[in-house]
């Protein structure tokens, strides 16, 4: 397993001020911020640098909650300036310049096209941007060099929780789950309702993989206020999984269309299922063991010798 040393600077000494990032040995800098910040980050002297920069705010119409849109400028925050007073939607920002400051227009160019494109295609947001973005030509060196610093924003951006162009399935072995560790496949079966999930710990999130069945439609009712809130959620998600074509009904059955994300285990089968469920426990291996106890694996194999000090 291959290590990534991080470093991550508050600015204003708060985790809820400006913060940057940099990866040790990569030229690529990353400062996020809440909208309530600009004015300090426009005091900044990256702010004037020639960049990327994402615009995010809530949707609830989103699969993840999440609106954004992702743009380049050769002055940072003159853009953003206009965006200030142009874009009612956004809450809270990223900008994505370089060290050095030596990237050209056409290696901005391309960049914005790919971050455009890999967020199309993981969607985990509603892109507000009208048109995709036409890549720079590059030499083929230059573009296997952008190519590597957007597998480093891959990697930088969801420590900063901006999961935008965070893949469904892995881009690179270094994020794999556990990195030499690959997750199993699990199944969850309960034949009375027709379902027959399969699913997978990818990227660090419990993932239904295509071609998975589920139930139609979600039915379950609680008796605690509680349980009424936590199956009112799990409907909306269900119904929103249909309405975006994630899955599609076919004869009192539906089917999962593409590799759907989930917070955990749990709310995957509830999704499932139709009905409240212990993930840990109801998804299962081939070895017959359950998610739980695959989790778990390690902690048993570890002796106590191997987190003693030497």
């Amino acid at each position: 397993m291959i290590g990534k040393h991080i470093e991550l600077f508050l600015v204003d000494g708060t985790p809820g001020g400006l913060t940057t990032a940099e990866i040790i040995g990569w030229t690529g800098h990353v400062v996020r911020g809440e909208r309530v910040h600009l004015g300090d980050f426009l005091k900044r002297e990256e702010s004037n640098r020639n960049g990327v920069y994402v615009l995010l705010g809530d949707d609830d119409t989103a699969p993840t909650g999440t609106k954004a849109y992702i743009g380049r400028s050769e002055n940072i925050a003159q853009r953003l300036r206009n965006h200030a007073a142009n874009k009612e939607f956004w809450d809270r920002f990223v900008t994505i310049t370089t060290k050095d400051d030596t990237f050209t227009e056409g290696h901005w160019g391309y960049l914005e096209a790919r971050l455009v494109a890999i967020a199309r295609a993981a969607d985990r947001a509603t892109l507000t941007n009208d048109n995709s973005p036409l890549g720079r030509k590059l030499s083929e060196a230059q573009s296997s060099d952008m190519e590597a610093f957007v597998l480093q924003l891959q990697i930088i951006l969801p420590v900063l929780q901006v999961n935008l162009i965070r893949s469904a399935r892995a881009p690179h072995p270094e994020l794999a789950v556990g990195g030499d560790i690959e997750s199993p496949v699990f199944t969850l079966v309960e034949q009375r309702r027709g379902v027959n999930a399969r699913a997978q710990l990818i990227d660090g999130e419990f993932t239904v993989l295509a071609d998975s069945t589920i139930v139609a439609a979600w039915s379950g009712v609680g008796k605690a206020d509680s349980t009424r809130r936590a199956y009112a959620n799990y409907r909306a998600r269900h119904e929103q999984l249909v309405a975006e074509g994630a899955v599609v009904v076919e004869g009192g059955l539906a089917r999962v269309i593409r590799d759907i994300r989930f917070g955990s285990p749990s709310t995957a089968g509830a999704v499932a299922l139709g009905r409240s469920c212990n993930g840990r426990r109801e998804w299962i291996d081939g070895s017959g063991a359950s998610y739980g106890q695959w989790e778990n694996r390690e902690i048993a194999a570890a002796s106590p010798e191997d987190g003693a000090s030497p």
